[in-house]
């Protein structure tokens, strides 16, 4: 069964932050997003984007060295769980983590790999920056973005282009 998905090229780091407005005006408490793509390929940009969209309060920052880090929202909303799964080892210290996924909005970069038995539903977000591609005079090269939807939830995926 091909799953639903959308490809899109997203040309400047302030198109990545749309992005992550536009998916989260789409998402509510329990929603799980993926994101995927080498160190440089504007995961943090997007989840500032989606942070942003979400009114949380405080600075959306790579939890690189927290792990995890739980932003509340200036309307009193579902928060938004920033989690960095690059030191982790698999799912079981992902769920070590104690994150009340069915009350949060929970984004977790470097995911590959660490959501077996996590959620049934959850979007996954792939980032890809092209080495030699052609880049702006600012020397800015445009991303190719892939997101697939994974489970009932996102049966219906549409995004437009930001």
């Amino acid at each position: 069964m091909d799953l639903p998905h959308v490809k899109l090229s997203i040309a400047t780091p302030a198109d990545m932050a749309e992005l992550g407005a536009q998916l989260a005006r789409r998402l509510r408490a329990g929603d799980l997003v993926a994101l995927n793509g080498e160190l440089g390929a504007g995961k943090t940009t997007l989840t500032r984007g989606l942070g942003a969209e979400l009114g949380v309060l405080g600075a959306v920052t790579s939890p690189t060295f927290v792990l995890a880090r739980t932003h509340r929202r200036t309307d009193g909303g579902a928060p938004l769980v920033h989690v960095d799964a690059y030191r982790l080892s698999g799912p079981a210290e992902l769920d070590d983590l104690d994150i009340d996924y069915p009350s949060s909005i929970v984004v977790v970069e470097w995911a590959a790999g660490m959501l077996d038995g996590v959620a049934d539903d959850w979007l996954e977000i792939g980032i890809e920056r092209r080495i030699g591609g052609t880049a702006t005079e600012d020397g800015i090269e445009a991303r190719e973005v892939t997101i697939t939807g994974h489970g009932d939830r996102w049966h219906d995926l549409e995004l437009a282009q930001p």
